[in-house]
């Protein structure tokens, strides 16, 4: 489902536009021990049709001879490395045709060095700092073993990765901002009304106040959109584990029950909500799945 609104996104807005390049200069320096001050020295390099709903706010920019691509996720997802090497197939095809290159020249092709990073800023408790690896996807392990490509997963909800954010004051003020929102949502408070006071809370004690005081309305819109977007995918994702285990129980079959919540769980785990939710109303692409991930032999 392509997500025509990703530019949308608090994430996206504070490090991925052309008016604040500071800030994302700011987090290229915090995480590469550098000291760059020249925005002009950043290319926004983001590919806007290649975004879906589940990789948003991506920013992909070039400084000094590296592209960078910058995800942030809400949810941990085990597949962002084969998604972070798609995306840089596509990138690096823009960046060889725009700069009139040649691969089938003898000469060596040279290209900017890949960095990929993912920010979590969910609920879920995981570590500082995670390398997430494509090699984990591949049925068979290669055999000389020396094909790899990594996503490098850093929690950024506040409190976590203390040095990264006493280096970038965007970020840190970022996390603070949604450590209040999910305050007040832990109150009872609606959504609508927790951001909204989670921004004046914000403008108050002087965290992102320009940002806010000028996109007051803008803010509160991305993060309800981004809050229900979540909310409706994990509703989804219970609806059809739930429903798997009702299915199991009519067929009264227990072994069926046991089975069908084994593979809703390892599709939870992988990220797959839309081949969860198929499973549970066609009999045979279920069986697909489940052999798949040789459900038979895990039980």
């Amino acid at each position: 489902m392509v997500n025509a609104k990703h530019k949308d996104r608090l994430f996206c807005a504070l490090f991925g536009s052309e008016e604040r390049k500071e800030n994302l200069l700011s987090l290229y320096n915090a995480l590469n021990h550098t000291s760059y001050t020249d925005t002009n020295d950043i290319q926004i390099y983001t590919i806007d049709d290649v975004i879906y709903m589940g990789m948003k706010n991506d920013v992909s920019f070039i400084i000094s001879d590296c592209l960078s691509l910058y995800e942030h996720q809400s949810t941990f997802n085990p597949n962002m490395p084969l998604r972070g090497f798609m995306y840089f197939g596509k990138s690096y095809s823009r960046y060889i045709s725009s700069n009139g290159l040649n691969l089938y020249s003898k000469y060596l092709v040279e290209i900017p060095t890949p960095q990929y990073y993912v920010f979590y800023n969910g609920t879920d408790t995981v570590d500082d700092h995670i390398i997430l690896n494509l090699s984990n996807a591949f049925k068979v392990p290669a055999r000389e073993g020396t094909f790899e490509w990594t996503a490098i997963m850093l929690n950024i909800n506040y409190g976590k990765n203390k040095e990264l954010m006493d280096k970038c004051q965007p970020l840190l003020e970022c996390a603070i901002f949604i450590k209040t929102i999910r305050e007040y949502t832990g109150q009872g408070m609606e959504i609508e009304d927790a951001v909204d006071q989670a921004v004046e809370d914000c403008i108050r004690d002087g965290v992102l106040s320009d940002y806010f005081i000028s996109h007051k309305s803008e803010v509160i819109e991305m993060c309800i959109t981004e809050y229900n977007e979540e909310e409706t995918m994990t509703a989804l994702a219970a609806e059809a584990r739930e429903e798997g285990i009702h299915q199991g129980a009519k067929q009264g079959r227990e072994a069926e029950g046991k089975s069908m919540r084994l593979l809703f769980s390892l599709l939870l785990k992988d990220g797959r909500i839309h081949d969860l939710q198929k499973a549970t109303e066609d009999e045979a692409y279920c069986q697909q799945l489940k052999e798949e991930y040789d459900i038979e032999n895990r039980e």
